[in-house]
């Protein structure tokens, strides 16, 4: 028989027995045809992979493209070539601005990488009431997402205390339609707090994976209950992978990338994930395991994820899998080569022009309105951690003069968020405490999960300056110091995406970056650490549009907890 394509004398992965075994591969079309020892086939291209290493291609189920910053058919270039062939994106991020107009933009853009969807399950995170969002998905939006074949799950479920609670509410509404749907929709969740009588209650509702920040106990303690879990590279220690592989938990594991910011992305994805987790303790073969086949038999796609007859054809070829980077790649049975051009991302003119705040004036950062005129304040402070995004609620004793809040001399940094959709106007205040003196400002409009627009800084000038270039600039990342305006990162779609090259916007972003960290801030990933100041359902303490919230109760904190006149 004649066949499309033959790779021979390649070390080729057998999913079942998770190792390598040397092989021919026939692809017929778009499909794999047949995997022997010495095949004896006619092929059109023949292909000699000795001594070279060949796997399926890599699946992501739990990422975000809004991560990256950019649009599908950019975000397809870039990750194919590290051997990423099928990605399941939850665009909550377009749909907190744009709602279920972002998702169809998203939608409608056609790219080579096979990308899935998931329902954004929480838009906003939590509630209005909470927070305010340019978008909302409510059941209706969710009715006509589930008609599309490409929907594959519902999104993290974030809002556990909604979940949880006796009320009648939309989250639970939104779970039930989906396990309603007769082809058995996954349902993704986001607990990162949660253990005990109120996880058990939380997998009981139907939402059985999570991909946030694990420890070695948690592991044990969500598997045990039957949970899924995916595992990020905040996740990969040694002490997880440890958990990991001494209780054999690879049929509960899936390894994905969730958040890759550009300047990330321009050196490796979910490929760079597999490498840290070999690194970190996990045989290799078991992480191609947990990067391929379990993601793929947990969203139901059952045509990919492995190599073997009937399956699609999408496979990498390496010359060795020390840093999983392929010298080849294959989607739909075809190599594929960057392309030349990139189709142009196509948004409406609306979403270029999101961005409706007022520009700030010196006085919106002076504290003065405290019911003392001279002493100290107790405050509520948000502390930065110096690794991943989890905020501790920590209180301070603070000076107060002439009637202010000093803020500054107490050596600490303010956060400012401006409701930016021309809703409500509101602004909101919370204090940011870390091992660091921040020597300037920082703004973004990059905010998750609403994305309304965030200034953190320690100079008013400074605070002014980023926060009136980011209004102009209608929508990134901006940083000053020394009454200048040092670094940007334009994002003008929705005030979250770039629509240019990859290339362009990981060189500005990689500057924003290295701006913030010579001022001062320290943190495992800086840009993160900071768009998640304003993440409600990541602990402990949050600032939106609405002030300060307890992110366990969802109670608003307030800033000044008590007052001692001198």
């Amino acid at each position: 028989m004649k066949v499309d394509l033959l790779i021979q004398n390649g070390w080729v992965y057998r999913t079942y027995r998770q190792c390598f075994e040397q092989a021919d591969i026939a692809i017929v079309g778009e499909k794999f045809y047949d995997i022997s020892p010495a095949s004896c086939y006619e092929a059109d291209s023949v292909v000699d992979a000795k001594g070279k290493y060949i796997i399926p291609g890599l699946i992501d189920i739990h990422m975000h493209i809004e991560s990256s910053m950019t649009f599908p058919g950019e975000f397809s270039a870039a990750v194919l070539p590290f051997g990423v062939t099928t990605v399941v994106a939850d665009p909550h991020e377009i749909a907190n601005v744009f709602g279920l107009e972002g998702i169809k933009s998203f939608l409608s853009q056609k790219t080579k990488l096979d990308i899935f969807y998931g329902i954004p399950s929480c838009v906003p995170s939590t509630s209005p009431e909470l927070e305010t969002s340019g978008g909302i998905i409510g059941e209706a939006e969710v009715m006509e997402l589930l008609q599309d074949d490409r929907v594959l799950c519902l999104g993290e479920v974030m809002n556990d205390t909604d979940l949880l609670s006796d009320e009648d509410t939309l989250i639970k509404r939104i779970v039930a339609l989906c396990k309603k749907e007769d082809r058995n929709l996954r349902i993704e969740g986001h607990c990162p707090a949660l253990t005990k009588e109120e996880l058990a209650a939380f997998i009981g509702s139907g939402v059985d994976a999570d991909h946030t920040q694990q420890t070695p106990e948690s592991v044990l303690e969500k598997t045990d209950m039957g949970m899924f879990l995916e595992l990020q590279k905040k996740s990969l220690t040694p002490e997880v992978i440890q958990a990991v592989v001494t209780n054999n938990l690879y049929e509960n594991i899936a390894l994905v990338t969730d958040d890759t910011m550009p300047d990330y992305l321009a050196n490796g994805h979910l490929n760079k994930i597999l490498s840290l987790a070999v690194e970190c303790g996990m045989p290799i073969e078991k992480a191609i395991y947990c990067g391929t086949f379990t993601p793929a038999r947990r969203m139901g796609l059952h045509d990919r994820g492995m190599i073997a007859p009937g399956k699609l054809a999408d496979f990498a070829i390496y010359d060795n899998l020390t840093n999983f980077e392929p010298v080849s790649v294959y989607k739909n049975g075809m190599q594929y080569t960057k392309e030349a051009n990139i189709e142009k991302a196509a948004f409406p003119d609306h979403f270029y022009q999101s961005v409706k705040c007022r520009l700030a004036l010196p006085s919106d950062f002076n504290l003065n309105r405290c019911e003392i005129e001279e002493g100290t304040a107790i405050v509520n402070v948000m502390q930065v951690q110096s690794f991943g995004t989890r905020i501790r609620h920590v209180k301070r004793e603070i000076p107060v003069k002439g009637g202010s809040l000093r803020w500054q001399e107490a050596g600490l940094c303010l956060a400012v968020v401006y409701e930016r959709y021309g809703k409500t106007g509101d602004v909101a205040y919370g204090l940011v405490e870390h091992g660091f003196k921040l020597k300037g400002a920082v703004a973004t409009t990059w905010s998750h999960d609403s994305h309304n627009l965030l200034v953190l800084g320690n100079s008013v000038k400074d605070m002014v300056l980023a926060q009136n270039q980011i209004v102009h600039m209608q929508g990134g990342y901006v940083t000053a110091s020394n009454s200048k305006v040092t670094s940007s990162a334009s994002l003008p779609v929705g005030g979250i995406l770039w629509d240019g090259s990859l290339t362009t916007l990981s060189e500005e972003l990689s500057g924003v970056r290295s701006e913030i960290e010579v001022m001062g801030y320290e943190n495992s990933n800086v840009i993160m650490s900071i768009s998640t100041l304003t993440l409600l359902v990541s602990p402990e303490l949050k600032l939106s549009d609405k002030g300060l919230f307890d992110v366990r109760t969802k109670r608003k904190v307030p800033l000044v907890e008590r007052y001692n006149p001198s």
